[in-house]
């Protein structure tokens, strides 16, 4: 880590840890008998903290979007109940600001998926922000849409703002946000643009008739097991098994970690053949899952690359991970020196089964 890198995380945090000082003060205060104009100022304190509380994290995260990469976290997750969960964090501000919110799920009540539920909440908290400051009377409407596909999900985010701008069919830029709304406002829609890009998704805008704009955002997820799958161990050498997760594509990857976790697994990811190939050598996975079609070096050559190497490095189990898994195709991998192949969209109980088989000559499944 840099100098500069270093002292950004140290004051970033100490602000941090500053503001969320501020707002338990604030909290306490407010508690404390005091007239009308002494509770209205220590509600602009806590106000005050909380969006710079709110700057410092949106800043941090693109910040990383920017030099890592965003992390994700999937879990099963009832796409009913997280419209619920957004619609209940703004309507009490909505009102405040005289506006109402009119939040709408649009799906299957039941549909379960895969995915960061913070962080697509974040992309929804972002944009009804941004039409929220736009509004100064009558409703801002949110519509979460969800249209199954087999085993994956499209989703669909809108927020429909009705200012009185004229904004023509394009997304503003973040100076202009900015100048609009604020840094705060701005720093939100600039990570929640980079939440959705980073999850293969796409961002639109569209003019409403008359004035003011409708924002909306498509991903795909991957639909939850019917029946939760039981968290097992599986165990290595009297420790949870280590995994490489090579893929080119960030949505596949977060699956594929979220299901080991899911079996106590530990795991590390590689963005391509080449990376998978420096990680083998270093000797310390015990399975390598490795999908086929990728840039700079495929899957079947990075296979063929790792089987020369000496020792346990060169013995390690690894699977292909991929949609064309017809016998003439797995043939072939199992002739590379593959171990086996799951199919894509990958399914839990199939994953399972080729963790157990390839893991079996050291490893125990704890329930």
């Amino acid at each position: 880590m840099s100098l500069p890198e270093f002292f950004f995380e140290r004051v970033t945090s100490e602000i941090h840890q500053q503001m969320e000082g501020v707002l338990a003060l604030a909290e306490r205060l407010s508690r404390q008998p005091m007239g009308a104009d002494a509770q209205a100022c220590v509600a602009g304190v806590a106000e005050a903290a909380r969006t710079v509380r709110q700057i410092l994290a949106s800043s941090t995260d693109l910040k990383t979007a920017a030099t890592n990469g965003l992390t994700f976290t999937l879990e099963p997750k009832r796409l009913a109940d997280l419209a619920d969960d957004i619609q209940g964090r703004w309507q009490d501000r909505a009102l405040a600001g005289g506006v109402t919110l009119l939040f709408s799920y649009d799906g299957d009540p039941d549909t379960v998926v895969l995915i960061d539920a913070e962080r697509i909440g974040q992309v929804f908290d972002a944009f009804i922000a941004q039409a929220l400051a736009g509004v100064r009377r009558g409703a801002v409407e949110a519509t979460l849409r969800a249209v199954a596909d087999g085993d994956q999900v499209r989703l669909e985010g809108s927020v429909r703002g009705g200012s009185e701008r004229v904004l023509g069919d394009r997304a503003l830029d973040i100076r202009e946000i900015e100048a609009l709304f604020g840094l705060e406002t701005a720093l939100g829609v600039a990570l929640g643009r980079s939440i959705v890009t980073a999850m293969q998704g796409d961002v639109r805008v569209e003019s409403n008739v008359g004035a003011g704009e409708t924002l909306t955002f498509h991903i795909v997820a991957q639909r939850a097991p019917d029946e939760v799958v039981a968290p097992e161990t599986l165990v290595q050498h009297d420790r949870a098994a280590h995994i490489l997760v090579v893929d080119d594509n960030a949505t596949n990857r977060m699956v594929a970690e979220t299901l080991c976790e899911m079996f106590d697994c530990t795991s590390e990811s590689a963005v391509d053949g080449v990376e998978a190939v420096e990680a083998a050598r270093t000797g310390r996975f015990d399975l390598i899952l490795m999908d086929i079609k990728m840039p700079r070096m495929d899957g079947v050559s990075a296979t063929r690359e790792i089987r020369g190497f000496p020792g346990p490095a060169g013995r390690v189990p690894i699977i292909a991970l991929t949609a064309n898994a017809d016998p003439e195709d797995a043939a072939g991998y199992l002739k590379a020196g593959m171990n086996g192949v799951v199919e894509k969209p990958m399914k839990p109980e199939n994953l399972l089964r080729a963790l157990q088989e390839n893991l079996g000559g050291g490893a125990a499944v704890a329930a």
